[in-house]
């Protein structure tokens, strides 16, 4: 059960007084881990802990008299409930990548303040940024104040999860292959040695994965890697023996994942080091040398694992139709028993999740489900709990975002349904949204075409009439791995060149509306970049192939806002799905199937 807002703001407070001890004027909390991960391990929950909002994605900073959580749209309603009476302020950003709360921070401190932060969860190209935008107002920054070490009495350790081989059957290419190709980019770029933070990338190249983050097959890592071999540094115990051996086969050696930033400092002052600034902690890239040479660049293991191979699309086109199928199961009994058992938010996550869990290769869900009714599907990252949730009952507009992890693929699905009788409104933003879903489906652009010019494609239909979302409309998804991976991003985001799209490449395409205190509509497949064929000669193109296989509810379509095209692509859509979805259901799940496939 959560705490009370007087909790927090005790811990707050007890954050303050910590602050005047060690002499700070302010402390930054970010959502991070050593290895600047989205999910963290509970060690690292600090921000939720002392501030109680528990979005995936904030930044809290404390000053001796203020505290401030900064959160992009997607968070706004839940900020503003989770913080009511804690005393700590809602600062509402534009997007998640925005760095307001540097701005802040240098708005209120001054020349001669001391800012502390935990340089080990601290990213480099960030502690960068903050260093210098502080030292415009005559501020300082502290790197090795670990402001939960004095103040959180029952923090978590490490977790202990023994880590396992990903099986071979789905494994894309041995790790051998895989390290001779980051070798490869290494000595392309000059680099004697690569060191590796991010624990889907380590996960991908040792073909390795664990469970000390929730939702996600990975484990905390850091990895070394120079000509000739690697070296894994994880907690003791972690690695069975039988693994080992077969890891030290590869010419990987096993180590206590304390003992990696020794080894960043014991390198030789010839070495020239190969590190991803933005996937790599400032605490860690000082560990190295002076003399030690860095080449920074995006790891090569996440330009890799961002391009599935023949056989790993072949895994997830699998995985998808054991999804969808439960999926079937799932929706024929709900609407079978709505309006006769009472159902609520947490109903849903359960009766779906148990679902999931008779499909062959489940290997547990790739996200907390979101099922939120009117109103609370308007928050994009909702999240049902017992003292908080809906009946789903009367009127109104269903979202349900939810995902599975199976050794051949990570699933992310989100569907809404009609409740009773929807309004002419509701079917209005929900056609909106699917022809936003739809128009960025059907696109066609050149090999390489940076992610986010693709953004608008999903939002015409929406701009038209005014309107707009706050959050991306696509995100990278992992090999039975992290359910957001980069390097592409379908969304505002300023490009560079790593967003290229290629061949290979699963991304989310989720164009949503929401309006608060009402409902949200959002309708998201997931999608393959496939090389298309133009007959013309004006180089490679790509299209997408359209993974996810679940009826989208035609019964919210308002037929008048449709043109013919985009009625022909769902007709197909839902043509592909039948035939794919229907040797694996029987009984009442074919039948519903067969009558949410209905062309219109």
């Amino acid at each position: 059960m959560t705490a009370s807002p007087e909790v927090f703001a005790q811990r707050i407070a007890s954050a303050q007084s910590t602050l005047t001890e060690l002499g700070l004027a302010a402390c930054l909390v970010p959502s991070s881990d050593p290895h600047l991960s989205e999910y963290l391990p509970a060690r690292w929950q600090g921000r939720e802990w002392l501030s109680g909002f528990t979005g995936s994605m904030g930044t809290l900073v404390v000053t001796q008299n203020r505290a401030a959580l900064f959160a992009d749209s997607r968070y706004w309603t839940q900020a503003e409930t989770e913080l009511a009476h804690t005393g700590i302020e809602l600062v509402k950003i534009d997007t998640g990548a925005s760095t307001h709360h540097v701005q802040w921070l240098a708005q209120n401190t001054g020349n001669g303040k001391v800012v502390g932060v935990d340089g080990a969860v601290l990213g480099l190209a960030a502690a960068q940024q903050l260093r210098d935008t502080l030292a415009k107002v005559g501020a300082t920054v502290r790197t090795d104040v670990d402001l939960f070490n004095h103040i959180w009495p029952d923090r978590a350790s490490l977790p202990l999860a023994p880590i396992y081989e990903h099986d071979a059957a789905f494994a894309s290419a041995p790790r051998a292959t895989k390290l001779a190709q980051v070798r490869s980019a290494m000595a392309h770029m000059g680099a004697s040695h690569h060191f590796v933070s991010t624990v889907d990338d380590i996960a991908w190249l040792f073909n390795l994965r664990g469970s000390d983050v929730s939702y996600n097959p990975v484990f905390l890592a850091h990895a070394l890697i120079d000509a000739t071999s690697a070296t894994l540094f994880v907690a003791s115990g972690k690695v069975p023996a039988a693994l080992a051996a077969r890891l030290k086969e590869d010419g990987v050696t096993v180590q206590d994942y304390a003992l990696a930033g020794p080894a960043l400092a014991a390198l030789p002052a010839s070495a020239v080091l190969l590190l991803d600034p933005r996937r790599v902690t400032l605490g860690l890239r000082e560990s190295a040398a002076p003399t030690v040479k860095v080449v920074e660049a995006i790891n090569p293991s996440t330009l890799l694992k961002s391009r599935k191979n023949a056989s790993e699309a072949a895994h997830v086109r699998a995985a998808m139709e054991q999804d969808g199928a439960a999926m079937c199961a799932f929706y024929a009994w709900f609407e079978s028993a709505l309006g006769k058992e009472r159902i609520t938010e947490l109903t849903i996550d359960e009766r779906l999740t148990a679902e999931r869990a008779k499909r062959p290769g489940f290997v547990g869900l790739s996200f907390n489900t979101i099922a939120g009714f009117n109103a609370n599907g308007a928050m994009p990252h909702y999240r049902a709990t017992p003292e908080s949730h809906a009946v789903i009952e009367g009127n109104g507009l269903l979202l349900i975002d939810s995902g599975g992890q199976y050794p051949g693929g990570t699933t992310d699905i989100t569907r809404v349904w009609p409740i009773g009788t929807p309004s002419a409104a509701q079917k209005r933003d929900y056609t909106l949204v699917l022809k936003g879903t739809i128009g960025l489906s059907r696109a066609r652009f050149p090999l390489g075409t940076l992610s986010p010019m693709l953004d608008a494609l999903a939002r015409a239909p929406l701009w038209e009439h005014g309107m707009d979302y706050g959050h991306g409309t696509g995100h990278g998804v992992g090999y039975f791995l992290n359910v957001h991976e980069g390097p592409q991003s379908i969304s505002k985001a300023i490009p560079d060149a790593n967003m290229a799209m290629q061949p290979g490449m699963v991304t989310s395409i989720e164009p949503g509306l929401y309006r608060a205190g009402q409902w949200g509509v959002r309708i998201e497949n997931l999608v393959l970049n496939v090389a298309a064929k133009t007959g013309e000669q004006f180089g490679e193109f790509l299209e997408f192939e359209t993974l996810t296989l679940c009826p989208i509810d035609t019964r919210c379509i308002d037929k008048a806002l449709l043109r013919a095209d985009e009625i022909a692509w769902l007709d197909a859509y839902h043509a592909n799905v039948r035939t794919r979805l229907s040797p694996l259901v029987s009984g009442a799940a074919l039948d519903w199937l067969v009558q949410r496939t209905e062309a219109i």
